[in-house]
């Protein structure tokens, strides 16, 4: 199994997300529901694993939050590889992000070690020049969604499909409604 831990985008938010889905060619744009903010990535994993990955989550304790969407950036300099809406700065998201990462590492799960970025996918790029999606990020710059409440995370599962992946809630932990 291809296994992430990730929070889930509401309906209405992705409806947002999705009118910004048009104007760049070349842009394999991402289905509305796969629209998600990754926590930590951890990969493809047998059964064990997902027993662990399961349990380790489970000893997650974190308060319930509210993000915002805000601007829309690119990764990969001068070949650009994705689009993405970003997030404004959350101390609560980073804490969650951080337990999450602990909490998989403790269980000795081999991460990424890059800096945690926080931003939902719109598309993913394949010869699109640095201009082009330079021009397509100032014109959608100022693009802002929310607030909206974070009271869960999940563990998801992703196969690969021909035009884009499936991704699966294996399963959810709830926030704790203390702020």
């Amino acid at each position: 199994m291809r296994l992430f831990v990730g929070l889930e985008v509401p309906e209405i938010v992705a409806d947002a997300l999705g009118v910004l889905q048009s104007g760049v060619d070349g842009a394999r744009w991402r289905p509305e529901e796969n629209f998600h903010l990754t926590l930590a990535f951890i990969g493809e994993t047998d059964r064990h694993g997902f027993e662990a990955a399961i349990e380790a989550l489970s000893t997650i304790d974190a308060p319930s939050f509210e993000i915002r969407l805000s601007g829309i950036g690119f990764f990969g300099d001068k070949q650009p590889r994705s689009l993405w809406a970003g997030v404004e700065a959350s101390p609560e998201l980073n804490h969650l992000q951080a337990k999450t990462e602990q909490a998989l590492r403790q269980a000795n799960f081999n991460l990424e070690k890059r800096k945690f970025k926080p931003h939902v996918t719109l598309a993913y790029l394949r010869g699109v020049s640095q201009h082009t999606v330079m021009q397509y990020c100032s014109a959608h710059g100022l693009f802002s969604c929310g607030p909206f409440p974070i009271d869960a995370f999940h563990l998801y599962s992703s196969q690969l499909g021909k035009s884009a992946s499936v991704y699966n809630i294996e399963a959810s932990y709830a926030l704790s409604s203390s702020r």
